[in-house]
């Protein structure tokens, strides 16, 4: 009889583990849950080019250059990918804060019609840009969405990080705050 019970138990945790991984809100839920705030980097790379060219989706042009001097917060996502869009709440709150002062990079290769309607039933306003040129080789590192890199006022690339992550913590805050006060 305990053995029956047991095997029941561990059928249905079985179950509910398959349906959060089957079920795209609920892989949401799962990466938000066990999303972590990033560390900076330990070896920090200086941007080799500043002449990357960015079109703006859902916003106006720019050009690296232009930002020169600035923090910047560069994201690679898209709006199938479940890491991505698990994270997303998180960077709104960070922008809300800090997008007087911290230059917001959101990169994808989806059209303007497909960010608008993602951004309209999210409520999100964040800067969107397609890639115009050969983004910069260190930012270039992985295949892998999100990418997430934080770039001092000098250029180096402080913070690195792949996959989802908390970027609404005050750990995040605390280096983004420091980055400006540099």
């Amino acid at each position: 009889m305990k053995k029956s019970i047991k095997k029941q138990w561990s059928n249905i945790v079985f179950g509910i583990a398959i349906v959060i991984l089957l079920h795209p809100t609920s892989k949401e839920w799962l990466l938000k849950t066990i999303s972590f705030s990033p560390s900076l980097n330990s070896k920090q790379k200086v941007l080799s080019s500043d002449i990357w060219k960015l079109k703006g989706v859902n916003t106006e042009d720019v050009s690296f250059e232009e930002l020169k001097g600035k923090v910047i917060f560069v994201n690679f996502w898209a709006t199938w990918c479940p890491p991505c869009r698990a994270e997303m709440p998180a960077i709104q709150n960070l922008y809300d804060v800090y997008n007087d002062d911290v230059a917001f990079v959101f990169v994808t290769q989806e059209s303007n019609e497909v960010v608008s309607s993602f951004f309209t039933k999210n409520q999100y306003n964040l800067p969107v840009y397609n890639s115009a040129s050969s983004i910069p080789a260190e930012l270039a590192t992985t295949n892998s969405i999100p990418a997430t890199y934080v770039i001092n006022k000098n250029g180096k690339i402080v913070l690195s990080k792949t996959g989802a992550a908390d970027w609404d913590s005050d750990k995040t805050k605390k280096i983004i705050s420091d980055l400006l006060s540099e």
